[in-house]
């Protein structure tokens, strides 16, 4: 998949294209399933397909200092796109003099001049332009003039726990601050993942007989609510079964929040320096501060086997068997 910064980087014989357009953080169902239908009218109308999103989050910019938690950092996000088809992606950089884009000169400056859009494909809540003044209609309006074609996906509601609410980068968001990871890996279509650097920590886990990786997340980062997890260390290409501590550790009185993933039945790992992926399958319990070292012991010991149970009643039942939005 060829990946772009900036409307300078598309190559001036660029032909045409499907293209669909959204801040897509997360890569949701919702998302997946426009994306699929973008990737699918492509390859019908034997042309390539392409996603064109942006970075900052436009909150950002519009109202600085609300930059939402980011379910997943743009290389993330290209690696998901590029699994489900798409051959390139254009990350506009979100300035506020690009803010200030027309509805109209957005279409004729990205669509129309650098992607020479044959179809679009969008959710029926999509807006664009200075303000969010232009949504689909006018798309389709524009799209007359300038050739090209507007398809409209309907809303995919999530099913089991959600009362019908449309899948959306908001809501994977809020159950992830809840620490409702299972909810947020149904509206995801997978575990919810934190990544970053291994660092050194106070050690304290080695020190305890349960040695982990302290993540030092990327900046912005959904970072679930404070306690502890069952889910998977990815680390050197390698995925094991993990207990995770999210939280500023009471026991030993700590201040600084922290991600730390305990690689269940391992030894003599060294990560330290690695880029890691931490990818959160259950809840367990809440952050608590024990009367002793020795209390703290045996409920660490119960976490593991939970952790490791779980993980497993998981991987195999995966082994034997597992709609649209906009923000």
């Amino acid at each position: 998949m060829q990946r772009w910064r900036g409307l300078e980087d598309i190559p001036e014989d660029w032909g045409r294209s499907v293209v669909t357009i959204g801040s897509y953080d997360g890569v949701h169902r919702g998302h997946q399933l426009i994306i699929g239908r973008t990737v699918a009218r492509a390859r019908e109308l034997g042309v390539p397909a392409v996603v064109v999103t942006f970075d900052p989050h436009p909150s950002e910019v519009v109202r600085p200092g609300s930059h939402p938690p980011l379910l997943s950092p743009h290389h993330r996000r290209a690696e998901l796109m590029a699994e489900l088809g798409v051959d390139a992606m254009l990350i506009l950089p979100f300035t506020t003099e690009f803010s200030q884009l027309t509805p109209g000169d957005f279409v004729v400056k990205v669509l129309v001049d650098k992607l020479r859009a044959r179809l679009v494909v969008e959710g029926p809540n999509f807006r664009f332009g200075h303000r969010a003044a232009g949504d689909v209609a006018f798309l389709r309006e524009l799209g007359a003039t300038y050739d090209y074609e507007v398809e409209v996906i309907d809303l995919c509601e999530r099913g089991t726990a959600g009362g019908g609410e449309p899948f959306s980068s908001t809501l994977a968001r809020r159950l992830v601050a809840a620490g409702d990871v299972e909810g947020a890996m149904e509206v995801l279509g997978r575990p919810h993942r934190v990544e970053g650097l291994v660092v050194r920590g106070a050690q304290r886990g080695r020190e305890l007989g349960y040695p982990t990786a302290n993540v030092e997340t990327v900046p912005h980062t959904a970072v679930p609510v404070d306690g502890v997890y069952a889910g998977w260390l990815t680390a050197a290409g390698e995925r094991m079964p993990a207990a995770i501590s999210v939280g500023t550790n009471p026991q030993f009185d700590g201040t600084e929040r922290t991600v730390e993933a305990y690689a269940i039945d391992r030894v003599g790992l060294d990560l330290y320096g690695l880029h890691v992926e931490v990818d959160f399958l259950a809840y367990l319990r809440g952050q608590e501060k024990f009367d002793s070292i020795e209390a703290l012991l045996e409920r660490m010991a119960i976490d593991v086997k939970r952790a490791r149970d779980l993980v497993a009643e998981h991987t195999a039942g995966a082994s034997g068997a597992v709609g649209g939005a906009e923000d």
